[in-house]
This record gives structure tokens, C-alpha cells and sequence, in this order.
């Protein structure tokens, strides 16, 4: 799910009207039906013995008073709407402007000014921006579709921004990281071999990875990923 709109002054991509009524009206609804048909959900999943859980199964098939039924309701619909401000909390959405691009995601929001911005491109799912140096300003994984994703380069043209059709200019540098390579700094080694604990540590690895990342732009290098490997250059 995703869109990409605009008016003359800034172009937003991310989630459409059209993704925010389904995820608001649609898994609030299925928390509804779900809440308001558990004891018979249960009472059906109790009856068949390949079913884990049968002793908590047996117990909610044996709630059958309207009071229970009004609970699962209000408790279905409630998890419904936490269920979409989650999903639609951890979409990416990029505000593009003349003067800057800021990307929004769990509450966090990353401004970058245009005149530090000397490329934009996509790497894989990811928008790159870099300054003249060849530091990264920006990496953030977009959720558009693979149809949608051909308006994000027409949308930064559309501001202004230098954009590379072919990718990274720096791609050919990049190195797979081993543990102790030589050719990096101690400091660098430490951080990375850090960092390549943090991928399969849930929400807190996410956290870990981006805040090792800029750790490693402040000390001159910089890292991507690819299933869970890392990549660097200088």
C-alpha cells in the first residue's frame, strides 16, 4: 500500500486515503466479528483435538454471556485501531520540498536541507541521499509498491533534486564486512561487529542498527545492508 501526492509547493509519499480508510475501517471491523464470535470460535476449535491450547479453548467456549460477547467486541475493535495507528506508524512518509526532504516513522523525523543534498537514488527499497563528500544524509526503506515506486524519482525531479537513475555513483566501493579486517579502523571494527548483532534483536535491533549507523557516518564511514550482511566504504 502507498501513494504518492503532491501540490505545487511539496510532494508527500506514503500512505494513501484510500490505505488509512482500510486499515482504520477494516481491521476494526474484523476485531468486531472476531470479539463478537470467539466463545464459538473457541467452542468449534475446542472440539478438535489437533488444536493447542484446549484448556484455555474449553474455558472462553464456556463464556456465553452477553456481557462476555460486548466484551470481545469492544476489546476486538479497540486492538483493531491499535492494530492500524501501528501499521500505519511504521510506514514511511517523505515530505519533499524546494527547500527540504523530511522522512517520518515511529514518531521520529529526519530533515534534511536541500542544499546539503548533492544526489538522490534508490538502492534496492531504500532512498539515499548523500552530500557532496559522499557522506549518506539519508537511507530509509519506502513501503511503496513496485508500481508506485516509479513516481518517487519523477517526485524528487519535480523539487529539483539531483537524482541518479543508476543507483549509488559509489556502489563499486563497497566492501562485505569480515571481523577484524585490516583495512579498517579499530574503532570502525568494534562498532560493526556490534552492529552485526543487532539483526535478529526485533524493534530494538532496528533502533541499534540506525543508531550504529550514524555512529559510523561520524567516524568518516558508511554502511548498508543486504540479508542481514554489512557493507562498508570509506
Amino acid at each position: 500500500m502507498g501513494s504518492t501526492t503532491g501540490t505545487p509547493g511539496r510532494t508527500v509519499i506514503g500512505h494513501s486515503a484510500a490505505d488509512k480508510v482500510l486499515l482504520y475501517g477494516g481491521l476494526p471491523l474484523a476485531g468486531l466479528v472476531l470479539g463478537f464470535f470467539l466463545p464459538r470460535i473457541a467452542d468449534w476449535a475446542a472440539a478438535q483435538r489437533w488444536v493447542p491450547f484446549q484448556g484455555p479453548l474449553r474455558l472462553i467456549s464456556g463464556w456465553d454471556s452477553w456481557w462476555v460477547m460486548l466484551g470481545g467486541v469492544v476489546v476486538g475493535v479497540a486492538g483493531g485501531v491499535l492494530l492500524a495507528a501501528m501499521a500505519l506508524e511504521d510506514t514511511l512518509k517523505v515530505t519533499i520540498t524546494n527547500q527540504s526532504v523530511e522522512f517520518l516513522k515511529n514518531q521520529k523525523t529526519l530533515t534534511v536541507p536541500r542544499e546539503k543534498i548533492s544526489v538522490a537514488f534508490l538502492d534496492g527499497k531504500e532512498i539515499v541521499l548523500q552530500d557532496p563528500t559522499s557522506r549518506e544524509l539519508a537511507r530509509e526503506k519506502h513501503d511503496q509498491l513496485k508500481s508506485e515506486a516509479k513516481q518517487i524519482p519523477a517526485a524528487f525531479r519535480a523539487h529539483g533534486y539531483p537524482w541518479s537513475e543508476a543507483g549509488d555513483p559509489h556502489a563499486a566501493e563497497f566492501r562485505r564486512f569480515v571481523e577484524d579486517d585490516p583495512d579498517l579502523p579499530p574503532a570502525v571494527n568494534a562498532v560493526l561487529k556490534v552492529r552485526s548483532k543487532a539483526f535478529d534483536d526485533g524493534d530494538k535491533g532496528k533502533a541499534d542498527l540506525r543508531e550504529l549507523r550514524t555512529e559510523l557516518a561520524n567516524l568518516g564511514y558508511t554502511v548498508k545492508d543486504k540479508d542481514k550482511v554489512q557493507y562498508w566504504r570509506a
